[in-house]
């Protein structure tokens, strides 16, 4: 079986402004996502699970269900704050769902193949792709995963701070550890954060950094779901608390239970976090549409 692609399309971005994944920003009114999904299908992945609110249901089955039709299997999970281990309840306070690592989780009745994650308002460039897919398809150990990393400096935004989870890695390209800094800026010819304390805290513009494009075995799925446990009994009254994917991997990394091998590229991200993003992201698909990249349409039959 093909592997599956799982986009992460359930939160709305308050910094954005609206609901971006479903923004149109290509020449013949794609999203972030159309181009995902158009890189993942010609890589060679035949299934496209969406990780949705409720809210937003209607529309992503009303476009998505006929564009994909005989491209490839589509099909479409709701991340429930609700949705919890057996002998937990949600707290009345609780609104929003449990992060990254609840969301790849709301997938585990759907996803039965190795797959790969992504966030749906980055853009994460063709090779990318491929690479997970070539690491999919080739391996064998059910413990092993993968991860594409990015050099930081090639994933800042002109508009804002950004939060970038840092990664180390051993001679043989498999991490050991992610850090997750917050407020990331250029500062003049420097990339770096600033500290409580406000000094301004340098960082190598060239280190490997995590996107959240992961590619992962089913096993992953029962990780998930114990650390999901372990969270919820130091967490569940903590109405702002978040289950990360890249906090359970270093777990599981550490614990010696799955390995990450570190693909990297050096693609110069793009995407949404900011309103303002949207303009410079108008320009490079229009710039990669003139130069041959892909077609004024993507979805032209």
């Amino acid at each position: 079986m093909k592997p599956a692609l799982l986009i992460l399309a359930a939160g709305i971005g308050s910094r954005y402004g609206g609901i971006k994944q479903m923004d149109t920003l290509g020449p013949g009114g794609e999203s972030i996502i159309d181009y995902s999904v158009y890189d993942a299908i010609r890589a060679g992945f035949g299934e496209i699970v969406f990780v949705i609110n409720k809210k937003i249901e209607k529309d992503f089955r009303e476009v998505w269900e006929p564009k994909l039709d005989a491209k490839a299997d589509c099909s479409f999970v709701i991340q429930d704050p609700e949705d919890l281990p057996n002998g937990f309840k949600l707290p009345a306070d609780r609104l929003k769902p449990w992060g990254t690592g609840q969301a790849v989780l709301a997938a585990r009745h759907e996803i039965n193949t190795p797959f790969a994650v992504v966030n749906a308002d980055d853009f994460y460039g063709r090779e990318s792709y491929q690479l997970i897919y070539d690491f999919l398809t080739g391996n064998t150990d059910e413990k092993a995963c993968c991860m594409v990393g990015y050099h930081l400096l090639n994933t800042l935004s002109e508009y804002g701070t950004v939060s970038r989870g840092v990664c180390e890695f051993n001679d043989r390209h498999y991490l050991s550890k992610i850090s997750e800094i917050t407020n990331i800026e250029k500062r003049g010819e420097g990339i770096g954060f600033e500290s409580p304390a406000g000094q301004f805290n340098n960082l190598d513009g060239h280190s490997l950094i995590s996107m959240n494009i992961w590619g992962f075995t089913p096993l992953v799925m029962d990780y998930l779901e114990s650390g999901f446990v372990r969270f919820l009994e130091s967490n569940i009254a903590n109405d702002k608390a978040e289950y990360y994917l890249p906090g359970r991997l270093n777990e599981l990394v550490n614990d010696g239970l799955m390995t990450v091998k570190m693909l990297e590229t050096a693609f110069k991200w793009f995407g949404v976090t900011y309103k303002e993003d949207k303009d410079e992201t108008i320009d490079r698909i229009n710039q990669m549409v003139s130069n041959g990249e892909y077609p004024l349409y993507l979805w032209e039959k």
